[in-house]
């Protein structure tokens, strides 16, 4: 994945979060790019490119909220993980939530990460740099397309 900037998908409904998310990646000068979508509706539409998302990049990493109107975190965590054409992208739960049944369940739904979101900007920062440290620099990811 080196070389090319990575397609990164936001699943947030908050707007005041996903300015965070933008000035955080803005703040790091990340090299990815950022997409966005309000709910989980939208969120298996975009990952399946469908709808209006035809012509959508498949993303390297999925950053998604718990707490989304008309199909919930876990609903769509669960429709990406079952699904072979799309259970190879990394999902990285960033919630509010600290609740351990919250944490449990994200990881029996095959989470890549549980990360709780800070509510200090500065903090918030960190914690983006850091996902984006670990999945892109660290993490050896297939390339776009490839499946096991």
């Amino acid at each position: 994945m080196e070389g090319r900037p990575i397609e990164v998908l936001l699943v947030e409904d908050d707007q005041g979060d996903i300015l965070l998310t933008r000035e955080a990646f803005e703040f790091n000068k990340l090299r990815n790019r950022l997409h966005v979508v309000n709910d989980g509706e939208q969120a298996m539409a975009f990952l399946r490119r469908e709808e209006s998302y035809g012509d959508a990049p498949r993303p390297d990493l999925v950053l998604l909220d718990l707490n989304l109107p008309r199909m919930d975190g876990m609903e769509v965590l669960r429709e990406v993980k079952d699904d072979p054409d799309l259970r190879t992208i990394p999902v990285v739960i960033l919630t509010t939530s600290e609740a351990e049944e919250d944490i449990l369940q994200g990881y029996r739904l095959h989470a890549n990460a549980y990360v709780a979101k800070p509510v200090d900007f500065e903090q918030f920062i960190r914690v983006v740099r850091q996902i984006d440290d670990f999945f892109v620099t660290v993490v050896k990811l297939p390339h776009q397309g490839n499946r096991l």
